[in-house]
């Protein structure tokens, strides 16, 4: 148990360690494994006593043998343990509020140190919002730019898996220990930024997930990236908790406007409302990144809902439509039409300029460029 601790409010650096040597590294690390501590009164520990060993030195039973388990463990299992004194540590995330006092990485740690964005959205998405988080990272990757977000099923999941498909880069930032894979049924997405990306969390390896540490997840993607881009976000979505840490980080956010009669655009209209950028276009997120990013082809997709002059049922066809060929009878099961019905509808979106016919049957979305 700790002593004459204080809450002393954390400044710049208070969380590097004086001495760089295994044994102050060490006796940092069993510092960070006390529960509870936090990085506000370790902070307040190192300033106060200069060093993580002689501040260890005032707490009853030390945790030196769970520290020094913990880094072989890690290292057996190809895990980077990360201390704020460390060069490796992520430069972006030492001055954000309530830092994290100890990282742990698996993948491409060169990553934290490239231009970032942050996408994220709903996990119960559109397939409007699948197809513009798909192009938006698509065209991050294009541009040299890291793709960011937190391995949650959904549009987090579409972002990663798009940046890698274009053969761009990502860091998923998890909820719970490196090991865990959760969702389970992002095992092969969680493979592919292993192999790929990088694996980033604050969570001991092996640790589940809880309530709780999503929240505090969601603190290090915004803290990552410059920009926070929101593609879907219904009201009181945990989406917008990434919003709340970006705003107070001083980042940029945009959000994605949707139609005023789906749930899963409340949250980002209102944030339009509320001063977010509005993103229309590719160029509105790369204009963002213009002096770090390389160019793009100029055939990038305008984003925009579906236009408001369709009719119930062609909205509802569109929206079971995406940028990849779907054949007839996923779209007539998704937008609840008998098939006759449905190629009626399909053919006055192709001769709208909507919809294009390919070959056995597939129709896919027609992105509107500018």
């Amino acid at each position: 148990m700790l002593t004459n601790l204080t809450t002393n409010p954390i400044h710049s650096g208070a969380l590097s360690t004086r001495a760089s040597d295994s044994d102050e590294r060490l006796a940092y690390i069993a510092l960070a494994l006390i529960p509870g501590l936090g990085a506000r009164r370790l902070a307040a520990l190192l300033s106060r006593f200069g060093s993580a060993s002689a501040a260890l030195q005032h707490t009853s039973h030390p945790p030196m043998d769970a520290a020094a388990a913990l880094i072989e463990k890690s290292e057996r299992d190809g895990i980077e343990v990360l201390t704020p004194a460390d060069e490796r540590f992520p430069r972006q995330l030492r001055s954000i509020p309530d830092p994290p006092i100890m990282l742990f990485s698996r993948g491409r740690l060169d990553l934290v140190a490239l231009p970032a964005v942050a996408i994220v959205g709903s996990r119960d998405h559109t397939g409007y919002g699948r197809d513009v988080a798909r192009m938006l990272a698509t065209a991050a990757a294009h541009a040299g730019i890291v793709v960011v977000s937190g391995m949650a099923r959904g549009l987090d999941a579409v972002a990663h898996s798009a940046a890698l498909d274009s053969g761009g880069t990502t860091i998923g930032v998890l909820g719970n220990g490196i090991g865990v894979v959760y969702p389970a049924a992002n095992r092969e997405l969680y493979d592919r930024v292993e192999g790929e990306g990088l694996l980033l969390s604050e969570f001991q390896p092996g640790e589940r997930p809880t309530a709780y540490s999503f929240p505090r997840r969601n603190r290090l993607i915004s803290g990552l990236a410059s920009v926070v881009v929101v593609v879907e976000a219904a009201k009181g979505s945990g989406t917008l908790l990434t919003v709340g840490a970006a705003l107070e980080q001083g980042k940029d956010v945009m959000a994605v406007p949707g139609p005023i009669t789906w749930n899963t655009s409340d949250g980002t209209n209102q944030l339009i409302r509320d001063g977010a950028d509005p993103l229309l276009e590719v160029g509105d997120l790369l204009a963002k990144y213009s002096h770090v990013a390389r160019e793009v082809p100029a055939t990038t997709g305008a984003i925009g809902p579906p236009p408001c002059t369709l009719s119930g049922n062609e909205a509802q066809v569109f929206n079971c439509l995406t940028v990849e060929p779907r054949h007839v009878d996923l779209i007539a099961e998704g937008a609840g039409l008998p098939i006759g019905t449905l190629l009626g509808v399909l053919c006055g979106l192709e001769l709208g300029g909507l919809v294009e016919q390919i070959p056995g049957s597939l129709f896919r979305r027609v992105l509107r460029t500018r």
